[in-house]
């Protein structure tokens, strides 16, 4: 019998080679939940599984192109943002989600605010934090880590999970503020660095809202979802593990 038709995510993020990290985890990790990913490439990179050394934005008014033609031939229920790659992408991706949002004023959008790349390495042209303001103004989640978290600062943005990865202990604690609620996530803290963990946690949580699941529901299953994929990770080089995703 054939199956059902799947709710669509909507996808913004750079092209990772080694595909750790980037658009490849994201169409996995949406993958993983049942849930189907439309891929587009905000960037092209220069990194393996430790290290990005060059990052070069694809042209605005392709991104723009190809969204439009995603949105006129399919319903989409999600829209995750990983790396613009410059200001005039993100521009471009937050006025897509502005003409989403005109036939369903509720879509969400689930930034994962990446400014930096595990060891500090930059990914966007010119200043990444500015690259990313016209996305900030409309999320409906976002997903930094501690250190991310405290350069953006505080925004107005209806929820947001910080991820606790980047602390100390023998747990690592995610806290959900927003929309009048509020919650502490804490997971055994996992040996190891990981490549992509981040676009694999925001990633499950668009697929998870996509599927109609409460925020509350939403970002539980997916910390869920992203604890398996990194306890089960496995190395393709030394350094940074990848989280096995499509298993998990």
């Amino acid at each position: 019998m054939a199956e059902a038709a799947r709710p669509c995510v909507l996808v913004f993020a750079g092209l990772d080679p080694s595909g750790g990290a980037g658009i490849q985890a994201d169409i996995e990790a949406i993958s993983a939940q049942g849930v189907h990913a439309l891929a587009i490439v905000t960037a092209l990179t220069v990194q393996d599984n430790n290290r990005v050394h060059e990052v070069v934005p694809v042209d605005a008014g392709l991104l723009t192109r190809q969204a439009t033609l995603l949105a006129a031939s399919m319903p989409i229920c999600a829209v995750k943002a990983g790396i613009p790659g410059n200001r005039a992408n993100a521009e471009a991706i937050a006025a897509i989600v502005a003409r989403l949002r005109e036939r369903d004023p509720v879509l969400p959008l689930v930034l994962d605010p990446v400014l930096a790349s595990g060891h500090g390495d930059p990914l966007a042209r010119g200043n990444a934090l500015a690259a990313l303001a016209p996305l900030l103004a409309l999320a409906t989640v976002l997903v930094p880590n501690g250190p991310e978290a405290a350069a953006i600062g505080a925004v107005d943005c209806p929820h947001v999970l910080v991820t606790g990865g980047h602390g100390d202990g023998d747990e690592v604690v995610n806290r959900w503020t927003g929309a009048g609620n509020g919650r502490a996530w804490r997971w055994p803290r996992l040996p190891g660095e990981f490549h992509g963990s981040g676009c694999t946690l925001a990633s499950a949580i668009a697929a998870r809202l996509a599927l109609g699941e409460a925020m509350a529901v939403a970002l539980e299953n997916a910390q869920r979802y992203c604890h398996q994929a990194l306890a089960t990770s496995y190395m393709i080089a030394p350094g940074q593990r990848i989280p096995r995703r499509l298993h998990a």
